[in-house]
């Protein structure tokens, strides 16, 4: 596939994939004889998972140590595993945060739903 056809896919856009690329984060592309980029199916699982950990939030630095230790092998799973967890226990704190957020902004509604409610009550006068 063609970097086209990934950040179309992605949403990604082609700089940031080629950027991805240079800091390790995506390995190196093969590339066809005309020095075109060619990803393979396998590395748009990888973009696919960089992708959504971004999404969510997650720096890259810790995906940069966490796809250096994928590449050294078995031995690190271990140590892949204690990033996933770091990233979901922060992950975890900040969607607590929003939910207080969410939380005070539904209230906040409501409270403006209540008084412009009232306020079509008394200009139909039907108050009792």
């Amino acid at each position: 596939m063609k970097i086209s056809e990934i950040s179309e896919q992605t949403g990604f856009s082609t700089d940031t994939l080629r950027y991805y690329e240079k800091i390790g984060l995506i390995p190196p592309i093969k590339r066809t004889e005309s020095g075109i980029r060619d990803y393979a199916e396998n590395d748009l699982k990888r973009i696919e998972f960089i992708r959504c950990m971004r999404n969510a939030g997650i720096p890259i630095e810790p995906l940069i140590e966490y796809i250096d230790l994928v590449r050294q092998g078995d031995q690190t799973i271990e140590a892949r595993k204690k990033i996933l967890i770091d990233q979901r226990d922060q992950l975890q704190s900040k969607m607590e945060e929003m939910q207080e957020t969410l939380d005070l902004l539904n209230y906040k509604i409501s409270v403006y739903e209540e008084v412009l409610l009232n306020r079509e009550v008394e200009l139909l006068g039907l108050e009792e």
